[in-house]
């Protein structure tokens, strides 16, 4: 039978409602998961057992009463360390940040309380979010539960290990050039960054998001209806809108579908991805879309500028640190926002103006298709040591040039698994739609999921 750490959120919820299933009994799995596991991959932060039993408890006596606090009452959720709980502190991965318990839940985890989720954990995150990695100088290294010598992605590292490994159904990321997507294609598991400011966050900044990191599509969906609520604290917000988030049924006949398989700049995309992103492609063109191959829209100008822009921003946060305190941070991010030193402030908005050029590329690619495939980052995974699949950090940005310019483009990215390499690696499909069309993309993805049919078994402990 089916362990209930392995059950989606909507047959978790199912068996709430009927009595077959109690947030008891599925935190009492979930909990054993973690127990079998967490010394292995090393996702959380801030575990807490002991709080988790009780909401589930209490969770359990109102399903009994037929009395649920809210639509996700006793679901078992981990929300990334970046993302404030009430009462905890937030290091941001880094070794040289200041324990201040957190003085109220930032918008996501609050939208999750109110609909009775049982926040367990937070999970790991790399020095300031700013790897795709599980390394940081606070958190135990992060790893792949597809082989625990291999790195999980990030920087959203924690969630997407912790998916991966059954630590329940739901798990929350945060994302600014890839964090949610790069670690769910690494991981083979379903990420999706929403259009910029569908869900509330705070703090907010350019490119930043929130988005649901799971095993499949529907429970990406379901936590969507909870997390896109308005919040008062994210001045750049989208209005309101009521979303059918739970019709996931899509004709995709007639669709013009871009198929990017160059990025214009970075890493080269491995034969093995390559191949089962167009596979995946012939799977939308068997349903009668239009695939048509398109240029990239990014350019070596446009990352280089980024990085320069990011090096800038990370150098003044980092930079009036005692050296004391800068020493602490992790090597491979110091040396990279080091380079932040030397930049003017005329070459600053030089690179801020780097993503302005990003979403015009964007905007004029989706004047021609209706929906962009690519792949999610352009090689499997690389060794849990490494802070990116070249541990350069003169070279830091060479493998999100799939995932960065829709964060700039603010428009809506899915990353699915679509294959397996040879060596039993999951590969990331990457589903880009136009600004807004939220629903659409995960309308997409569910397709897809569906015809592409079951990837192999989860790793077990």
């Amino acid at each position: 039978m089916t362990e209930p750490a392995d059950l989606s959120a909507v047959d978790l919820l199912a068996g709430f409602a009927s009595g077959a299933l109690s947030p008891s009994e599925c935190w009492d799995s979930v909990e054993r998961r973690i127990a079998a596991w967490e010394p292995t991959v090393a996702a959380l932060y801030a575990y807490d057992p002991e709080g988790a039993r009780r909401e589930a408890a209490a969770a359990t006596e109102r399903w009994a009463r037929g009395a649920p606090k809210g639509r996700l009452d006793g679901l078992p959720v981990s929300v990334k360390e970046l993302i404030a709980t009430r009462g905890v502190p937030v290091p941001r991965g880094c070794a040289a940040t200041k324990l201040v318990p957190a003085a109220a839940d930032a918008p996501p985890a609050a939208r999750l309380r109110e609909d009775g989720a049982v926040i367990f954990a937070k999970t790991t995150c790399p020095d300031h979010g700013m790897l795709t990695s599980g390394l940081s100088s606070f958190h135990p290294l992060t790893r792949n539960p597809w082989d625990p010598a291999l790195n999980p992605g990030g920087s959203s590292s924690g969630a997407g290990a912790a998916a991966a490994a059954g630590y329940g159904p739901l798990h929350v990321g945060t994302d600014i050039g890839g964090s949610i997507r790069l670690p769910a294609a690494l991981t083979g598991t379903v990420g999706f960054k929403p259009s910029n400011g569908r869900i509330p966050i705070d703090p907010y900044y350019l490119g930043r998001c929130a988005g649901p990191m799971t095993r499949g599509v529907a429970d990406a969906a379901l936590a969507m209806a909870t997390l896109a609520r308005p919040d008062g604290r994210d001045h750049t917000a989208l209005p309101p809108e009521a979303l059918a988030w739970d019709a996931l049924d899509m004709d995709v006949g007639g669709l013009r579908i871009g198929l990017m398989r160059d990025a214009g700049c970075g890493l080269a995309v491995d034969a093995e991805t390559d191949a089962a992103v167009v596979a995946a492609a012939r799977v939308f063109a068997a349903a009668g879309a239009r695939i048509e191959p398109v240029g990239p829209v990014l350019t070596r100008a446009m990352l280089d500028g980024l990085d320069v822009f990011w090096r800038a921003r990370a150098w003044g946060e980092i930079g009036p640190l005692p050296a004391t305190e800068r020493d602490r941070i992790l090597p491979y991010i110091l040396a990279w926002a080091e380079g932040g030193a030397r930049v003017s402030g005329v070459e600053a908005l030089a690179g801020l103006d780097a993503t302005y050029a990003m979403r015009r590329a964007c905007g004029r690619l989706f004047d021609g298709v209706d929906v962009v495939l690519s792949p999610t980052i352009p090689v499997p995974s690389y060794p849990a040591e490494w802070a990116s699949p070249l541990d350069d950090p003169a070279r830091p940005f060479e493998h999100i040039a799939f995932t960065v310019p829709w964060n700039m483009s603010e428009q809506p990215a899915l990353s699915l698994p679509c294959g397996s390499s040879a060596a039993g690696l999951p590969l990331g499909l990457q589903i880009v739609g136009p600004r807004f069309a939220d629903l659409a993309v995960l309308r997409l993805g569910a397709f897809y999921e569906a015809a592409r049919g079951p990837m192999p078994p989860w790793p077990s402990p």
